[in-house]
């Protein structure tokens, strides 16, 4: 596991086995919410749009991921390699997917272009390919083994180089993700920004509700790079520390950057997956249940009517083709 691999070291039994009941916890969090993104999509086909296969992909890294996280290995050599890089090759495609995203709404919103399904297998291979060469590369200066009285956890000794090679090609990627989506989503913002001022000396009261609905919408993503940022920030601080004094590792830190980093995957399916369309397929379903059953539901699910169009406002001419 990129972050539980690197922050065992060092640290009594007592605090191994508190960090190894946080990555659990909070891993298999993210499994059932990511998991159950990717039910959604599976299983209705009205979300089966463009738009939100990429929510699909980025919960699928995101599933396999914390699934990875949890199970650990039963045994050296082959399956402990597996069980390590597999981690590391998924929790990079689940943030590569986040550029994914980003770009596609940058290309239709701001550059205003209508090809981005066009360009789907090279998205494929930005992210497949970009995973697969940066977790070979980081198998430099790695010994996997496993860490005795834990219970099945497949780890990773690094020694310093095999400590900056993980940081080249797992850290940098990722602040170089952060940094792009925070600019592309401020650029999106302030386009619509701009949209919906003209639209304001509009007479064409429909033209300003439109772009109102979709400058809210758009708000709530100029938040989604925030979600990276609060999941590996701890992360990030603790492998530099751990380069400033590698024989002292601080406990509460290393809690902070085990849970956050785990808690990764349920944040994405819940900024990226539970939008508007995923909960009006919801309410849908629910409005078939037989009367004796709705009684059981809360009142706000009944009450509640089908939410506006999708959150993915920028990407409706692509759905509508």
């Amino acid at each position: 596991m990129a972050t539980l691999q690197a922050v065992m070291g060092n640290l009594t039994a007592s605090d191994r086995r508190i960090l190894m009941a946080v990555n659990s916890g909070a891993s298999s969090l993210s499994l059932v919410g990511s998991g159950f993104i990717v039910l959604c999509y599976l299983c209705f086909k009205e979300l089966r749009k463009f738009s939100f296969k990429l929510v699909f992909f980025l919960a699928l890294s995101d599933m396999l991921y914390s699934f990875f996280s949890i199970v650990g290995d039963p045994s050296k050599g082959f399956f402990c390699y597996a069980q390590g890089y597999s981690t590391h090759f998924f929790c990079m495609a689940s943030f590569l997917w986040t550029t994914i995203i980003a770009f596609t709404l940058h290309r239709t919103v701001v550059r205003h272009k209508t090809d981005v399904e066009d360009l789907e297998p090279i998205f494929h291979l930005y992210v497949w390919g970009t995973s697969v060469v940066m977790t070979v590369i980081s198998s430099i200066g790695n010994d996997h083994g496993h860490l005795h009285g834990l219970g099945a956890l497949c780890w990773t000794q690094t020694g310093q180089k095999g400590k900056v090679i993980h940081f080249i090609t797992f850290y940098v990627p990722l602040w170089g993700a952060i940094i792009f989506n925070g600019v592309t989503y401020f650029q999106v913002i302030r386009m619509l920004n701009n949209a919906t001022r003209m639209a304001v000396g509009i007479s064409n009261r429909t033209y300003q509700q439109d772009a109102r609905a979709d400058m809210k919408a758009l708000n709530r993503w100029g938040y989604y790079p925030l979600i990276l940022i609060g999941s590996w920030t701890f992360g990030t601080i603790n492998r530099m520390h751990d380069f400033i004094e590698p024989g002292h590792k601080v406990f509460w830190l290393s809690v902070l950057d085990v849970g956050m980093a785990a808690l990764m995957g349920l944040f994405n399916s819940i900024a990226y997956g539970l939008n508007s369309s995923v909960r009006r397929v919801i309410y849908e379903r629910l409005d078939l249940l037989p009367e004796r059953l709705q009684r059981w539901l809360p009142k706000k699910l009944k009450s509640r009517g089908p939410p506006q169009d999708s959150e993915l406002v920028s990407l409706k001419s692509q759905d509508q083709q």
